[in-house]
């Protein structure tokens, strides 16, 4: 069977960046599965996906835009640490979830400490970078209505929510 729209794909992948560093694989664990053409997988993969079938193995090279998108640098700003909870532990890496004005959950990470000064970036951490995927596609077969219906792969049983 081909994968094409409302098909689920079971697949194993090693994805790196420019330099050639592993950011993340599927090696010793379970393959990741999705829906074909619900968008549970970024653009630029899954589009290179269409048309392969159990066994095909290749390497989808995927440009920022069609991954997580550029880098914005209006997603970067500067807070007073007054604009934290007093009790935050605020170092380099920390992430935390802040609300849109239109009341979207977006995933936040520190930048930057600097004295009373904040710097908190909103972009994905891979936005801006071209990724690279070695990808060993397991298995592909019709998704059930309920998948269809729910907009994702459920496991054997179904899936509570």
């Amino acid at each position: 069977m081909l994968i094409a729209v409302n098909t689920v794909v079971s697949f194993d992948y090693t994805l790196t960046g420019p330099a050639g560093e592993v950011i993340d694989t599927s090696k010793g664990r379970e393959p990741l599965q999705y829906l074909h053409g619900a968008g549970n997988i970024i653009p630029g993969l899954e589009s290179q996906m269409l048309g392969k079938q159990a066994g095909d193995v290749f390497v989808a090279s995927v440009s920022a835009e069609e991954a997580y998108g550029e880098h914005r640098a209006d997603m970067v700003q500067v807070f007073p640490r007054s604009a934290f909870p007093a009790e935050a532990q605020i170092n380099v890496g920390t992430q935390f979830q802040a609300q849109t004005e239109q009341g979207q959950s977006m995933t936040c990470r520190v930048v930057a400490v600097e004295g009373e000064q904040i710097t908190v970036d909103a972009n994905h951490p891979l936005a801006g970078v071209p990724l690279k995927f070695d990808v060993t596609i397991v298995s592909v077969r019709d998704a059930t209505p309920e998948e269809l219906d729910h907009g994702h792969v459920h496991g054997p049983g179904g899936h509570q929510h």
